[in-house]
């Protein structure tokens, strides 16, 4: 979808060109019966997101059959403007090149140092690398750098982290220890769905490295960050922070402000199409701190001058990079997802400040508007009473979530994710999530579908 709108000097300089007094001009030979004089019966301006699913309606049903979806669990749908992809078909930028040559690269790497100081502002933090491949393999990353930085093994994990993200981990860490990684699970809250402090407190020990954390959490919950920061840093530990979704971040306190070390995320959701499951794009930002700086994985652009005295970028840090170091290398990872870190950055960008806190106002409003509805049914329950954001888990107090969400998608509603998928124990809930693409009348078809059930 293009615009492209015309300044008045291009309406001067086409006009002139065909010898035209102005506009009206060009409608005199219309007599002047036939002319139209009064105003157009239109519908009122619609935003851009509205447009462009008012034109879809029109063109007709969508090969999935008109479907709505309510699915999330680290992959969410928001409205990324046309602007975006018509940016990224700039020949300079549409390369998997690494610029390891900045005299040729400025551009790209100019994109690239911008997308870190967009990230570190989001996450509150003093650093952040050129991106990773997602974020269960950032959040492994992160896990590996505590164990270098701590020289210490033992990690402890919420079980509200995702847990494809856990078992990434757990992946990760079976060829350093064994097979049997040294992982501790630190349990739930049955009531609240958070993090439970108390079992934490058990859990701590000098062998500890680091303590990760979901924020918000898989189910959505929003655990006490601040005092989990504390007790790691207590014991000499580090810990880290887990977003799935970043928009959150527009409404929360960032991980930095609350004395996390490290902070990961997925940043699919700020500029890139799901696309079937994929490509994600692995956030990585951490404190200001040279010991850490130091075992960042991945790689870092940094601003300098040259001779000159002129701005200029350059990667730094290489030596943390596999073909430098070899097996002391600090990660193999030693490429990054350019071009999605450049949607995102191109579309932060034209959010601002006050386009991402809306956004992120947009999806909570709308959560907690269906969360409130569903409460009030007789069907259903949610799951936990802790505050969430865009995502909360429901329970179904007469069918399996599986039945439910399969009646659901024969009304064409993609009702959410199966939470017994994960864990048998869960087979009677699912999660539901919401961004700003939903409209109140899709949020309301889906409570009539609910009722219906």
């Amino acid at each position: 979808m293009r615009y492209i709108p015309h300044t008045a000097a291009d309406i001067e300089l086409m006009l002139n060109k065909i010898g035209a007094r102005s506009i009206d001009a060009l409608f005199e030979q219309i007599p002047a019966p036939l002319r139209f004089e009064g105003a157009l019966n239109l519908p009122q301006p619609l935003s851009e997101p509205e447009l462009m699913a008012h034109l879809s309606e029109l063109a007709g049903p969508a090969p999935a059959g008109g479907r709505i979806s309510f699915m999330g669990a680290g992959a969410y749908c928001h409205h990324v403007p046309p602007a975006v992809d018509q940016l990224l078909l700039r020949s300079e930028l549409y390369t998997a090149y690494t610029p390891y040559q900045p005299e040729i690269s400025q551009g790209t790497l100019q994109a690239i140092f911008e997308f870190q100081t967009m990230i570190c502002r989001i996450f509150g933090m003093g650093m952040a690398n050129a991106s990773m491949y997602d974020g269960a393999t950032a959040a492994a990353e992160a896990a590996l750098m505590a164990r270098r930085v701590t020289k210490r093994e033992r990690l402890l994990i919420s079980a509200g982290l995702h847990p494809e993200y856990q078992a990434v981990i757990r992946t990760y860490l079976a060829g350093l220890d064994s097979g049997a990684p040294k992982i501790d699970l630190i349990p739930l809250l049955p009531e609240t769905g958070a993090t439970d402090t108390t079992a934490l407190d058990d859990l701590m020990g000098e062998d500890v490295a680091a303590v990760l954390i979901g924020y918000p959490n898989f189910f959505g919950v929003i655990d006490p960050l601040d005092q989990i920061a504390a007790k790691a840093s207590a014991i000499g530990a580090l810990s880290v922070s887990v977003t799935t979704e970043p928009f959150a971040l527009g409404v929360l306190a960032a991980p930095g402000n609350l004395g996390v070390d490290i902070a990961v995320g997925e940043g699919q959701s700020l500029g890139v199409p799901i696309s079937y499951g994929g490509p994600g794009l692995g956030l990585f930002a951490c404190r200001d701190d040279r010991k850490l700086a130091r075992q960042i994985p991945g790689r870092l652009c940094g601003q300098t001058t040259d001779a000159t005295g002129k701005t200029g970028y350059v990667l730094t840090l290489a030596t943390r990079e596999q073909h430098i170091r070899r097996e002391k290398a600090t990660s193999n990872i030693c490429t990054n997802h350019g071009l999605c870190a450049l949607a995102v950055t191109v579309n932060l960008s034209l959010l601002g400040e006050t386009g991402f806190k809306r956004t992120a106002r947009g999806c909570l409003t709308r959560a907690a508007y269906l969360k409130k509805q569903i409460a009030a049914m007789d069907a259903f329950a949610i799951c936990f009473t802790s505050p969430t954001f865009n995502e909360f888990a429901v329970r179904c107090k007469h069918n399996t979530a599986k039945e439910i969400l399969a009646a659901l998608l024969d009304q064409g509603i993609l009702g959410g994710v199966d939470l017994g998928r994960f864990n048998p124990e869960l087979s009677d809930a699912f999660l539901v999530a919401t961004t700003e693409c939903h409209t109140k009348q899709t949020l309301d078809r889906y409570l009539d579908a609910l009722r219906s059930l």
